[in-house]
């Protein structure tokens, strides 16, 4: 199948890209190679790398016709809660607005299928138990999952109003090589690494599901080549961890001790915990993932001990984000 993969450039992007173009699709990518981007996580898989952003709607038709594309799964957005609470308007932009675009030119294409790739953050927190279903009500707390939640609202609208064969994953918190390092567990690495005090918010205790970013990528194909239009699937993992014991598990891989370790002030609206049931994508498209959170962290943290170099030069683009978090005031 000729697939589009907006955002493929990005982390989870481009590890389906890959997995994709391994299972015998032709893969295109559209990415707009913001910092987050890196065509070198690629490796040679994409068919074709247009750079551009998917609120373009004469760039996205463009690709579609060119490409003969019969599917899009869509990975673009704008993703880390800091950035949308220093400013809200570019998630708008690319979350909610590029998504529209999208959905109107696979609409115009009569395209086979439209993949859309969401988050856990949409169902809100959860408290000490429980679990987010399917049908759990979208109760986002953040500018970011705010915005995730009102494309997913779109995606389902342009299924259920025009009859495009659209359907949602809602992943929970990836992991993996490639991670750009604004993100917990690439951060808490190069601080270790570089003998910086680690950040952790509040006391630690804010709980999250773990997902070995090939897993989530084995989902998201099993939806691109079974989902059902207009069904949702949560790609969970079942390995909760505190980000405090995540801290202390990297920290015992890398043989560097808890000193390192700063509490600072919590972000504002910091969900307490998320979990997925993962049940209905278990039956349907035979999800199951398969990597277990220590040898997942295990892996991830030797891929970045090998790769040192791209690990601090990505670094040295987070220095104005790192400042502009301080004078907020919340860490």
């Amino acid at each position: 199948m000729r697939i589009l993969v907006t955002g493929g450039a990005g982390f989870i992007g481009s590890a389906f890209v890959r997995l994709a173009a391994g299972a015998g699709h032709e893969v295109t990518v559209l990415d707009k190679l913001t910092y987050a981007g890196d065509p070198a996580r690629l490796g040679g898989a994409a068919h074709r790398l247009y750079r551009g952003s998917i609120a373009n709607r004469e760039l996205v038709e463009a690709v579609l016709e060119k490409e003969r594309i019969a599917a899009v799964v869509n990975f673009a957005a704008e993703s880390h809660v800091d950035r949308s609470i220093l400013d809200a308007a570019p998630f708008v932009e690319t979350n909610v607005r590029g998504t529209q675009v999208l959905l109107e030119a696979a609409r115009a294409h009569g395209l086979q299928k439209f993949v859309h790739v969401s988050t856990d953050e949409v169902y809100g927190e959860l408290g000490p138990t429980g679990a987010f279903t399917e049908e759990s009500p979208l109760r986002p707390n953040s500018p970011y999952a705010a915005s995730k939640a009102a494309a997913d609202l779109l995606v389902l609208a342009y299924h259920r109003t025009y009859g495009l064969p659209a359907c949602l994953v809602r992943p929970c918190n990836n992991y993996g090589p490639w991670q750009y390092p604004e993100k917990l567990i690439p951060v808490v690495i190069y601080k270790a690494l570089a003998g910086q005090p680690i950040p952790v918010y509040g006391t630690g205790q804010n709980v999250r599901e773990w997902l070995y970013v090939e897993d989530c990528c084995a989902g998201v194909l099993a939806a691109l080549e079974k989902g059902r239009p207009g069904n949702i699937y949560n790609l969970g993992s079942g390995e909760e961890r505190p980000n405090l014991e995540v801290v202390r598990a990297i920290l015992n891989l890398l043989g560097r001790g808890e000193e390192l370790v700063t509490f600072v002030k919590d972000r504002p609206g910091h969900d307490f915990r998320y979990r997925l049931d993962s049940s209905w994508a278990a039956a349907e498209l035979g999800f199951a993932p398969r990597v277990r959170f220590e040898e997942g962290l295990s892996r991830t943290v030797e891929w970045y001990l090998a790769h040192r170099e791209w690990l601090f030069a990505k670094v040295r683009q987070l220095e104005d984000l790192w400042r502009r978090v301080y004078q907020m005031g919340w860490s």
